[in-house]
C-alpha cells in the first residue's frame, strides 16, 4: 500500500522500496569463517551528533515515570523526566562541539537533589522498536565525571531477561571498572542483585571512561553474549540457560538512587552522560518484518548481499574525517540509501525538518513512499 508525505511527516519514518541492494540479506558480525559469525536482518542507527531534537526522532522515546525508594532499592526514589533528555547536536558539522557547548550528542542528566527531595531526577530513553531478538548493539558513550551515578546501556524485556553494561562513576578514579550483567531469575531472587550470580562480571578496563567517548557493545545470539569496548572483546557469557530468548528494547539511562554499593551518591551536582550514537543490528520478532526480509533476500546472491558491520577499533569521534581516526560508520548515511533498502530508517539530515526520511528523497520516490 502507499501513504502520503503527510503521513511520513507525522511518523518521521520511511520504509524504502525492495529493489536489489548491497545489504538486502542483512548485516553480519565477524567474518564468514569465524565461529562467532552471525547475520541480523534489521537495522536501527541514530547519530545523535546531528539530531536536532530527540522528540522528533521516532526511533526513541524519552521516558517519564517515578518509583519510590523501596522499589528503587536505594535511599532515594527515581523520577525519569523528559527535560533531563537533551539533544545537543553539533554547532558546526565535524566540530564535535554541541550548539549548547560541550560535546555534541544526546545528554542524559542526573540532577542533584534539593533539600527534602525524595527522588533523584534522571534521564532515560528507550527504543521504539520492542521486537529486537538477537543483536549486535553499540553505543558511543562518555559518562559523567561526577561521583555517584550509574550510566547504563542495556537491552531489556523484564527483570529476569536483561543484558546490561553499567558504568559507575564512583569507580572511575580507582578501579576503572565496567560492570557486565545478564539478569536472570537468580538475580530477581536476590532482590535484583546479580553480583553473586554466574552471569555478572566486573571488568577492569584500564582507563577512566569519563575522559572521552568509547564504543560499548554487546553481541547477543542463542549461544552467547559477548561484550566489547572499542571493538575489543572483554568478556563472554555462554550459559545458555541465562541467555535471553524473547524480544525486547534498548534503553540508555543515567541514574542514581543513593545505594552505597552500586550507584552511590546521589550526585552533589547535576551530572550528564553524553551518547554520541546508537547502532543496532538485530533480528525482528515481528512476522511482517520477517516476511519483508524473506522477500527482499529471496533469490539474492547469498553472502554477497550481507554487509559486514565495520568494527569501531578506536574511540569514536565526530570531529575527524576517517574511520581510522575514529569516525563511526553508518549504513544509513550512505548517500544513495542502497545499504538500508527495506529498513525502517529515520533520516538525520536537513530533510528531518519536515519529518521526512532523507533516504526517500535520495531514492527519488517523489510525493509518496512505498510500504511493502
Amino acid at each position: 500500500m502507499k501513504f502520503s508525505i503527510a503521513a511520513a511527516v507525522l511518523t518521521g519514518l520511511a520504509l524504502v522500496g525492495n529493489a536489489v541492494a548491497d545489504c538486502e540479506c542483512g548485516y553480519s558480525v565477524n567474518a564468514t569463517d569465524s565461529e562467532h559469525y552471525a547475520v541480523f536482518t534489521d537495522l536501527l542507527e541514530s547519530d545523535f551528533t546531528s539530531l536536532s531534537s530527540i522528540t522528533a526522532d521516532t526511533d526513541w522515546r524519552p521516558q517519564e515515570w517515578k518509583m519510590d525508594a523501596l522499589k528503587s532499592r536505594g535511599q532515594f526514589g527515581r523520577s525519569t523526566e523528559v527535560e533531563n533528555v537533551i539533544s545537543n547536536p553539533e554547532k558546526k558539522k565535524g566540530s564535535g562541539i554541541g550548539k549548547n557547548g560541550g560535546e555534541a550528542g544526546l545528554e542524559l542528566w542526573a540532577r542533584a537533589p534539593e533539600a527534602g527531595d525524595e527522588h533523584v531526577r534522571v534521564g532515560e530513553v528507550a527504543s521504539s522498536r520492542e521486537d529486537i531478538i538477537f543483536a549486535s548493539i553499540r553505543a558511543g558513550i562518555k559518562p559523567t565525571t561526577v561521583n555517584g551515578t550509574c550510566g547504563a546501556f542495556f537491552w531489556y524485556f523484564n527483570d529476569t531477561q536483561e543484558i546490561d553494561m553499567e558504568l559507575l562513576s564512583r569507580e572511575f578514579n580507582q578501579n576503572k571498572n565496567l560492570n557486565l550483567v545478564l539478569h536472570s531469575p537468580l538475580s530477581l531472587s536476590n532482590g535484583g542483585d546479580a553480583s553473586t550470580t554466574p552471569t555478572f562480571q566486573k571488568v577492569e578496563i584500564g582507563f577512566n571512561p569519563s575522559d572521552t567517548f568509547h564504543e560499548y557493545r554487546f553481541d547477543w545470539t542463542k549461544e552467547y553474549v559477548a561484550f566489547f569496548i572499542d571493538g575489543k572483546r572483554i568478556a563472554v557469557f555462554t550459559q545458555k540457560e541465562f541467555i535471553p530468548s524473547v524480544p525486547g528494547k534498548i534503553i540508555l539511562s543515567h541514574w542514581s538512587n543513593g545505594e552505597p554499593s552500586w550507584s552511590a551518591g546521589p550526585p552533589a551536582e547535576d551530572a550528564k552522560m553524553v551518547v554520541s550514537y546508537v547502532k543496532a543490528y538485530f533480528n525482528s520478532s515481528d512476522p511482517d518484518r520477517q516476511k519483508k526480509h524473506q522477500s527482499r533476500c529471496k533469490g539474492a546472491d547469498g553472502p554477497n548481499t550481507v554487509c559486514l558491520i565495520p568494527d569501531q577499533l578506536v574511540p569514536p569521534r565526530s570531529d575527524v574525517a576517517t574511520e581510522q581516526e575514529g569516525k563511526p560508520y553508518f549504513f544509513s548515511q550512505d548517500p544513495l540509501g542502497d545499504k538500508v533498502k527495506g529498513q525502517l530508517v529515520y533520516g538525520n539530515t536537513a530533510a528531518t525538518k519536515t519529518g521526512m526520511s532523507f533516504l526517500a528523497l535520495a531514492a527519488g520516490l517523489g510525493a509518496s513512499m512505498l510500504l511493502f
